[in-house]
Formats: structure tokens, C-alpha cells, sequence
């Protein structure tokens, strides 16, 4: 019996045209289409994955910013970064909500404990979360990008996944625990990153399900860049592609 459901793509299904993401696909369907920039995208270990300079992470963003003045739309990082391994989509706004509660581990209208650490969703505003996901389906995993708009730094996301380190969740009678942890960073030339592994483990004996996470987030002014493999499986995560991509959405919206 499978006890969660993630929007944001496993194998096997996805298909030409529109692209359907679904877990094994059953669940609800989110639709996305492709970009049409390029076709061949650079490899993981592609000099594309320069240093990006500092980030500005305190309370100093302007409304005068390239960050703060640029749309949400125009900043996202374009399917064509991803290497080929991964079929890549933005998702439309009205699905962004719906994929957010795979990449924090809550399932949508789920009582948590501790109460405090129930995470805020994003809406349908277009200027407010965008978020690109590519699916690898032979590893079954995903790396998603999201952009989101925040009023806070990363010193209060770093404090809130510090006191948040184990949640257990409810929805439908389904019962979740959410470990987060900080990790080392990597050197990624970004002034001020957090990394985050986060595991989400539902069920027991043969319908135990666990949902394995690596985040990178950094912040440009009032833009919070948050890039996140996802898997199912027990093999490592797929940290070269995570790093191209991060450092290519930083760069993106830094350059406004």
C-alpha cells in the first residue's frame, strides 16, 4: 500500500508533449511543459558550474534590487541546465502548492508535532514560488529548483530546521516521521548556503516507505533558491547535478 504521494515525478512517467508527474503514476496528475531552449544540457562536471559571488542574506534587500524588481517566471532556471539524464519541467503555478509538501515532507492539511514546526505553503501566485523538476526515471529521483519570495534570512531557516530536527506528522490516518538535519555545505562561492538532508519514513514491515532528501538553499535579496534531490532508493545522491543547477539558479537570479 502506498502510503504517501509525491508530485514531483518518479519512472516511468513521463510522457511527450505535456509532462504527467505521478509516483508510479497513480496519484494526482501534474501537468508541466518543457521549455524550449536547448536540447543538450551541459554535463554535470561542466565549467558552467563557476563561483557565484556573494549572496546578500540579511535584511538589506531593496525594492531597487535586480532580485526584488525581476519576476519569479523570468529568474527560474531554464529545463535545458539539467543534464540529459533528467526530463526536465516548470511547473504551473496551481501545481507548485501541491509539489511542495514532497520537497518539506508534510503532507498537505497533516497535524505536526511539535505544532510550531508545521511548514507554510506556497500559493498560486506566480511572483510569489516557482519551481522546475527533473525527473531521472532510472534512479527513480528528482531535482527540483524552487524559487520562493521570503521576508526572513537564512540565519531564522538555519534556527527553525535546528528546532524542528524530528516531526511526526498525521494525515489520514497515516503517521510520518520527518528527520532534518544540517550538513556541511558545499564550497559552492555563495557568501551564506545551508544544506539540509532530510529522510520521511511512513508505514512498517512491507509497506515501510522511505523518502530520502539532500537541500542546498542560499538567498539573493528576497529571493530564497532552494535545490533538492529527491529519491526512493538507497543509492547516493546525485550531488554533481545538485550543484550545477544550484549554482546556476543562484547565478540566474543575482543577475536579475
Amino acid at each position: 500500500m502506498l502510503l504517501r504521494r509525491t508530485r514531483l515525478g518518479i519512472a516511468g512517467c513521463l510522457g511527450a508533449g505535456a509532462v504527467l508527474l505521478t509516483t508510479a503514476c497513480g496519484g494526482s496528475t501534474v501537468e508541466g511543459v518543457p521549455e524550449a531552449a536547448g536540447t543538450t544540457a551541459p554535463p554535470a562536471t561542466s565549467s558552467t558550474t563557476t563561483s557565484v559571488p556573494p549572496t546578500t542574506t540579511g535584511d538589506s534587500a531593496t525594492p531597487t534590487s535586480s532580485a526584488a524588481a525581476s519576476a519569479l517566471a523570468a529568474l527560474t532556471l531554464d529545463p535545458s541546465v539539467f543534464p540529459a539524464a533528467y526530463q526536465a519541467v516548470v511547473l504551473p503555478p496551481q501545481a507548485v502548492a501541491q509539489a511542495a509538501q514532497d520537497l518539506d515532507g508534510v503532507a498537505s492539511g497533516a497535524s505536526v508535532d511539535p505544532a510550531g514546526c508545521k511548514p507554510d505553503r506556497p500559493t498560486a501566485d506566480p511572483d510569489a514560488t516557482s519551481l522546475v523538476v527533473g525527473t531521472d526515471p532510472v534512479n527513480r529521483a528528482t531535482v527540483s529548483v524552487e524559487l520562493a519570495r521570503v521576508d526572513d534570512t537564512l540565519d531564522s531557516l538555519r534556527s527553525r530546521t535546528e528546532e524542528c530536527g524530528t516531526v511526526r506528522t498525521t494525515a489520514g490516518g497515516v503517521t510520518a516521521e520527518v528527520v532534518s538535519e544540517l550538513v556541511p555545505p558545499p564550497p559552492l562561492g555563495v557568501d551564506d548556503t545551508l544544506a539540509v538532508r532530510r529522510t520521511v519514513s511512513s508505514g512498517g514491515g512491507a509497506d515501510e516507505i522511505t523518502q530520502s532528501m539532500l537541500s542546498l538553499v542560499g538567498q539573493v535579496d528576497d529571493v530564497r533558491v532552494t535545490a533538492t534531490y529527491m529519491s526512493f532508493g538507497a543509492g547516493e545522491p546525485d550531488t554533481a547535478t545538485l550543484d550545477l543547477v544550484f549554482r546556476e539558479a543562484v547565478q540566474k537570479v543575482k543577475n536579475g
